[in-house]
């Protein structure tokens, strides 16, 4: 068994929620990377960050990590004020970036005591906090081993022990496993939790939404702004009667046909089966028929047509049409 970690000790920030921002903006000259976001991230939970490249999601971890400051809004981070204490929000929480960014040449140890250094972790403290990690995130054997001679999976390993190294209340992980295996994926996913268990927040970047579909809530980001934020049943709800699924065969030309409904938003496409967004609920029953004769007069074969489970990529996907609809009215 896996030793714990160290509890999070609590009791110099009480208060349900480890994030609360208002109206955040972050502008470059006249480039608006995040605008007036507004923001709770529970104690305890895993929060999932999506959003496509560019949306501003690694300037907002920045600015919550205060690394970065904020143009415009306010609020605390781990008990502190985002403009005025951002040295202790970064004293009290972990980041773990996108790109592996530790040193390739040193060592998983000499790794581990340099971030150990720079938070001041020294002497007995440190052997005991490398210990306990280094064993609890399957280290130990390659302890002495380049950071650079890794595999992507353990790069990952050791990147998130050291964001771990001072015990933070809040880790924030940018994209914690692009480019690893779908094994390392699973691994890696396991001990998040149980840092989640034993007190840990942890705000994750992805852009597998399968995995956001672990996470306790999730916040959408695009063109700088937050879209939607909710647990990922309550957010799939939104989309419930929206959706139809169809089994076809020569599925191109029951695609191109479909598209061209007037009352169809958009249709993907998976393996066999078209998934077709409508605007508004529908009762999938009374677009039924005019389906099967679109897909039949464009030289196909409907096998079965039935009501379809949203998934956060459908949800995605129909936000974004939502905003920009909008933009473009």
């Amino acid at each position: 068994m896996n030793p714990s970690l160290d509890p999070i000790d609590k009791s110099s920030s009480n208060n349900a929620f480890v994030i609360k921002v208002d109206e955040l903006t972050r502008s470059f000259g006249d480039i608006v990377a995040v605008d007036h976001l507004s923001l709770r991230v529970r104690r305890g939970e895993i929060f999932g960050f999506l959003g496509p490249n560019g949306a501003g999601k690694t300037t907002t971890i920045k600015m919550l990590c205060g690394l970065l400051a904020p143009t415009y809004g306010n609020g605390q981070v781990v008990g502190y004020d985002l403009r005025h204490e951002r040295h202790q929000i970064k004293c009290n929480s972990g980041y773990m970036a996108q790109n592996f960014s530790l040193y390739p040449d040193l060592t998983c140890e000499e790794n581990f005591r340099f971030f150990s250094g720079v938070y001041g972790i020294y002497g007995e403290a440190l052997r005991k906090r490398m210990r306990l990690l280094f064993d609890r995130l399957e280290l130990a054997e390659r302890s002495r081993t380049q950071a650079g001679k890794l595999s992507g999976g353990m790069r990952q390993r050791l990147a998130l022990a050291c964001a771990l190294v001072h015990s933070p209340e809040l880790v924030f992980l940018d994209e914690p496993t692009a480019g690893v295996d779908p094994n390392q994926r699973q691994r890696l996913w396991d001990l998040l939790y149980d840092l989640c268990q034993e007190g840990t927040t942890l705000f994750v970047t992805t852009h597998y939404l399968d995995e956001a579909e672990r996470c306790h809530n999730v916040g959408f980001m695009l063109d700088g702004h937050l879209i939607a934020h909710d647990s990922p049943p309550l957010l799939k709800k939104r989309l419930q009667d929206h959706m139809i699924g169809i089994e076809v065969r020569n599925t191109v030309p029951a695609l191109r046909a479909v598209r061209l409904l007037p009352d169809v938003r958009d249709v993907t496409l998976y393996g066999y089966e078209l998934r077709v967004f409508y605007p508004t609920a529908i009762d999938w029953r009374t677009k039924e028929e005019i389906l099967k004769k679109t897909i039949v007069d464009a030289g196909s074969q409907v096998i079965n047509i039935y009501p379809l489970q949203p998934t956060l990529e459908d949800l995605f996907m129909s936000f974004t049409h939502q905003l920009r609809d909008a933009q473009a009215a």
